[in-house]
């Protein structure tokens, strides 16, 4: 009998794919099909920083005279926080009362000075772990790279006053030390690390001379920089790695758990071929590991880890060698 479990940040998943924080997590239905479908966890549509200041702006459009007055400001700001809140912790009410599979709330952040104290009230609607999705692109040539760094450790030191969930930390590998910061911040207490988040990215249009969104789903090919730190940093550091972006398979999601994840986030590929997909990513998993006489994850996570690798030098490769390239 395959078994197919495997344990992230504490929580026990009856298998390792999760559905990756998107607008696909926003709704209890679509939750319900989530679970239906046989993912392991879940992570709902995050939270974001910009949202909250958004529906602030939403409701002074609505009569500007308001704003002249103090207490008014106050009262609309508030009410405003509030009811975006409220409808995010009603979400995760909902989810927990209806499905069984872990549900992960997520909070994308820039700032550590803002959002903090929502973290209590989304462990009291009854949590079970927290992503927080950090990323500021470090594009400030007057701000030195440590001072991008020391905001994620103050991020993860605010919320962890406020919460005693699992926490885990999603970012994105721009940084100079890449390996060196994970280690430092898989001390800080948080229970996982999601490599990598999946941003914005900007294309050209040159027929209309404007500034265009790139591809907004990943695509397989994506999955080789994900695979490369998870493979390096697997049981090297003291937190769990979940891998993101890139994984469109079940076979994407054995590359991730043999370079040593233990769970794995999917979320274009259902964008792209719907919720059945899970399904058809889990029994993909279930048969190669029957091919290969697994009969559970631990059997092979991790096998071509770095650490556990006998010829690591290939993740540290970045350069082609001629004979290597089949090139002259």
């Amino acid at each position: 009998m395959i078994d197919l479990s495997t344990n992230y940040m504490g929580l026990t998943l009856k298998n390792p794919v999760i559905v990756g924080s998107s607008g696909l997590t926003r709704t209890l239905d679509n939750l319900i099909k989530v679970e239906d479908k046989g993912a392991g966890a879940v992570v709902l549509k995050s939270l974001f920083e910009e949202q909250i200041k958004f529906e602030i702006r939403k409701v002074f459009s609505y009569d500007d005279v308001q704003s002249a007055y103090t207490e008014a400001d106050d009262y609309i700001r508030n009410y405003s926080r509030a009811q975006t809140i409220d409808e995010y912790l009603r979400l995760i009410q909902d989810a927990k009362s209806k499905i069984s599979i872990p549900v992960i709330p997520s909070i994308n952040c820039v700032t550590s000075d803002e959002w903090p104290a929502f973290a209590k009230e989304i462990e009291k609607a009854g949590a079970d772990a927290l992503e927080l999705n950090v990323f500021v692109l470090p594009a400030d040539i007057d701000t030195p790279g440590q001072e991008y760094e020391k905001l994620y450790f103050e991020i993860i030191e605010t919320v962890k006053k406020q919460v005693k969930i699992p926490i885990a930390l999603k970012i994105s590998y721009h940084f100079s030390g890449l390996a060196e910061l994970v280690k430092k911040l898989s001390w800080s207490g948080i229970q996982g690390m999601v490599l990598f988040n999946r941003f914005y990215n900007p294309d050209v249009d040159i027929d209309k001379f404007t500034i265009k969104p790139g591809n907004l789903y990943s695509t397989p090919e994506e999955i080789s920089t994900s695979l490369r730190w998870i493979a390096i940093l697997a049981d090297r550091v003291q937190t769990d790695l979940c891998a993101s972006t890139g994984v469109h398979d079940g076979y994407g999601v054995v590359k991730q758990l043999l370079a040593g994840a233990k769970a794995v986030q999917v979320c274009s590929a259902l964008y792209k071929h719907g919720f059945d997909h899970i399904s058809f990513i889990v029994k993909q998993l279930s048969l190669w590991m029957e091919k290969n006489n697994f009969e559970k994850i631990e059997d092979f996570r991790g096998r071509l880890s770095y650490k556990k690798s006998d010829n690591p030098v290939v993740f540290h490769r970045v350069q082609f060698m001629k004979h290597f390239a089949g090139i002259e």
